[in-house]
């Protein structure tokens, strides 16, 4: 799993998994009391049976994952997008306050910057098809603070711009990824270059490039041996590159717009989820304010997370 801290300010589509199990009805998406049971998918990765759920409540921790690095997950490839602070191609977002990311003003939102994230388990074939549902085609949505896109890295023109962002001390508090930038590419192709469970994306305001989310299916990451998964649990991490975006609620804006656009393009996901740092106060508040809930508190190695889910079934009512 990426990484859930971001840059906090307070801050998938109908094609289903031909491996995966059903996911619940909509009147079951907000209950975190069913049984445990991993995806197929991961099963045979994983070589045994599912870890039983933990102590501590229906989303209580269960199981432990072994330790990765926050550049522990693979995730598809990105086509276009922009490098070095250039607009990418697409049409984003409107203008609006900014905001940090996810979990420490600059860290990452979703589930916070690499610090602490779990990572996938070994390669998983693709079948079935796009294990996302075409991130890419999932096109510009509006948003309380203008028009916004994701739009999937292309290492050879974004590499600079994101290893920018990387090296700013307040992301590289919980991404871990600060240095030359080969420690980004390296981050970036494990993604790109993997099997596409996890995409590395842009994130467009107004046509601008202003932000770094990570879409990945937490169902076929280890996050998913410290809390009971469902099939298509969709995870997210996010940093706002920029400091003039941070700190004016723009963070919780853009998870709401995020975590909504999808629930909308991926019909066989029920939750969104994210795993930012308890301590990462605004990060957690940020994803409060964007219409999460707090679930439980997990260990991850690296750090003690809280773990955040956005459910179908309540997106009206948070």
């Amino acid at each position: 799993m990426p990484p859930t801290d971001a840059s906090t300010d307070a801050g998938t589509a109908p094609e289903t998994d031909p491996g995966a199990d059903p996911c619940p009805g909509p009147g079951t998406d907000s209950e975190d009391t069913l049984e445990l049971r991993l995806p197929e998918e991961l099963m045979a990765l994983l070589g045994g049976a599912p870890e039983p759920a933990g102590p501590g409540g229906p989303d209580g921790p269960t199981g432990s994952a072994g330790p990765t690095g926050p550049s522990g997950r693979t995730g598809a490839s990105g086509s276009t997008g922009a490098a070095g602070g250039s607009t990418a191609t697409g049409s984003a977002g409107a203008t609006g306050a900014g905001a940090a990311g996810a979990t420490g003003l600059a860290g990452a939102v979703g589930s916070a910057g690499p610090v602490g994230s779990v990572g996938l388990v070994g390669p998983v074939g693709t079948a079935g098809g796009d294990l996302l549902d075409g991130v890419a085609e999932w096109g510009p949505t509006e948003t309380p603070v203008g028009a916004f896109q994701l739009v999937p890295v292309r290492v050879e023109r974004d590499l600079p711009l994101v290893t920018r962002w990387m090296n700013d001390p307040a992301v590289a508090a919980f991404w871990e990824l600060a240095g030359a930038e080969s420690v980004t590419e390296e981050h970036l192709r494990r993604q790109t270059d993997g099997d596409g469970r996890s995409m590395p994306c842009l994130g467009l305001l107004e046509g601008t490039p202003m932000s770094y989310w990570e879409i990945y299916r937490a169902d076929l990451d280890q996050l998913a041996r410290h809390y009971p998964a469902r099939p298509h649990d969709t995870g997210v991490h996010l940093l706002i590159g920029g400091v003039a975006h941070r700190g004016h609620g723009l963070g919780s804006a853009l998870l709401r717009a995020v975590a909504d656009l999808v629930l909308d393009r991926r019909l066989a996901c029920a939750r969104v989820v994210a795993e930012p740092d308890l301590r990462n106060i605004p990060s957690v508040s940020a994803f409060l304010s964007g219409g999460f809930r707090f679930s439980a508190e997990v260990e991850l190695p690296g750090k003690r997370a809280a773990l955040m889910v956005r459910d179908r079934a309540l997106r009206d009512l948070l």
